[in-house]
Formats: structure tokens, sequence, C-alpha cells
């Protein structure tokens, strides 16, 4: 039986969710998936950005009320014994320096900026800072006032939503979603809009309107991008703790 065009379409669009959801199933919290600078449009076994966008809800922002960083947990949580922060560190930097599990110095390729950052820990440690792709106030705003506090402390050492940054743009960013702030790094665009549309999809996280246009926008120019594919994701045991035990 041939189903009528629009049936068509909205199945075809239900399948795209679909295999969107399953391929989140086998996310692990000690999981990540490095930033990637250029125009790769990644898996293309995976649902597109632009596809997962338009099923995101669009509502008003909520308000801040209620609003402080130690609802999403207090200071940083711990990835297989080690501290988010320095995981995330080991991750992004290259010719890393570690005191166990501690980043001492090494070199930091920033996706924001297109700039090479030395870092180098002490006095100008925040150099280099950790980015909530999807700043942690702009998600209470759109929807994780709502959540159980675990589910939030998650969200927030969550390394699908965290890149090493340059401090001054992570800073000039602060809370900013997309329709407010986008890297000044223009080839890196399409990936970091991909990362919080899996990041808001991930946690059933909603958009603005204005959100979702500048979105659509930044994606007009890589209409191929793919999600993030957390089947690629890397243990951290596997690839940076493995460093530290040798």
């Amino acid at each position: 039986m041939i189903l009528p065009k629009r049936q068509q379409r909205r199945l075809l669009a239900l399948l795209v969710v679909l295999v969107g959801a399953l391929g989140f199933l086998v996310y692990s919290p000690n999981s990540y998936e490095k930033a990637v600078v250029g125009q790769d449009i990644g898996d293309e076994s995976l649902p597109k950005a632009v596809d997962i966008l338009d099923g995101l809800a669009t509502k008003g922002r909520a308000p801040k009320t209620g609003y402080e960083r130690d609802m999403f947990g207090s200071g940083w949580g711990e990835i297989d014994g080690c501290d988010t922060r320095n995981v995330i560190l080991q991750r992004d930097l290259t010719d890393t320096k570690l005191d166990g599990c501690l980043v001492l110095s090494g070199v930091l390729f920033d996706p924001y900026t297109g700039e090479t950052i030395e870092f180098q820990r002490g006095e100008n440690s925040n150099a280099v800072q950790i980015d909530h792709v999807v700043a942690l106030s702009d998600a209470w705003q759109k929807g994780a006032q709502y959540f159980e506090p675990e589910t939030r402390k998650q969200l927030a050492n969550d390394p699908l939503n965290l890149l090493a940054v340059d401090g001054a743009a992570n800073q000039q960013k602060s809370d900013g979603d997309a329709a407010t702030w986008l890297p000044a790094n223009k080839p890196f665009r399409c990936e970091y809009v991909a990362r919080q549309i899996t990041v808001k999809y991930k946690y059933d996280l909603w958009v603005t309107d204005a959100e979702k246009q500048a979105m659509q926008k930044v994606l007009d120019t890589c209409p191929e991008r793919r999600v993030l594919s957390n089947e690629k994701f890397i243990k951290v045991t596997e690839r940076t703790l493995g460093r530290i035990a040798h």
C-alpha cells in the first residue's frame, strides 16, 4: 500500500527521531567526544542536526528565579576518580604534562577563537576555562529547574556539554544561547550549534523561538551537519586515565 505523501513525511520524521534516540541510549556518563573544528558533517548514519532541532519544543524563557550554580552540584564532580575539569583539560589539550589527575601544562587549539593558547597551571590558569556549551543558567530557564538534583549534576559534568576554551571568550559568552552569542571562529559554529542541539535533545530542554531561528541560520550553511554520536564517545578510562597509570 502506498501512503499519501503527507503520511510519508510524518513517518520519515518519526524514524529520524527514533534513530537519534537509539544513539543516545548507549551514552555513558564516563564518555565524551572532543570538539572538531571545521566543516566535518559528522557521522552520516546519524540524524541531521536540523531534523532534531525541528523536534525540540519551542517555548518562552522561564524566569531565572531560584537559579544558583549549586543547584547543579557544588563545584566539579568526578569521572573515574579525577575531577571533571582536569578530565576535560586532558581531553582537549595537547602536549600535556600531568601530576596524577592534575594537568600542569598543555596547548589548546581554541575552538571559539581559532587561537593557540599555552596553558600553564598557576596565576594564569583562567586563560583556559571549561565552558558549559549549554550554559547552566540557560538550561535552568529552559527545563532544568524541573529536573531531579542528580540529573542537573549529570548535566553540569557531562563531557558532551563541556569544552576547554579561551577564558575571555567564555566570559563574553556568559549564559548566552545561540540567539545572543556564537563563537567568533565561524568554521566552528556548525559543530557548536550541533552540540547544543544534541545536549538539548538528550536532556529534553527547550529552545526559544529566537534561539531556534539563530540555530537554523547557522545550519543553513551546513545543512548536512549531523548530531554528535554517543556511540563513538571514547571512554575516559581507556584514553585519558590510562596515561596516568603509565
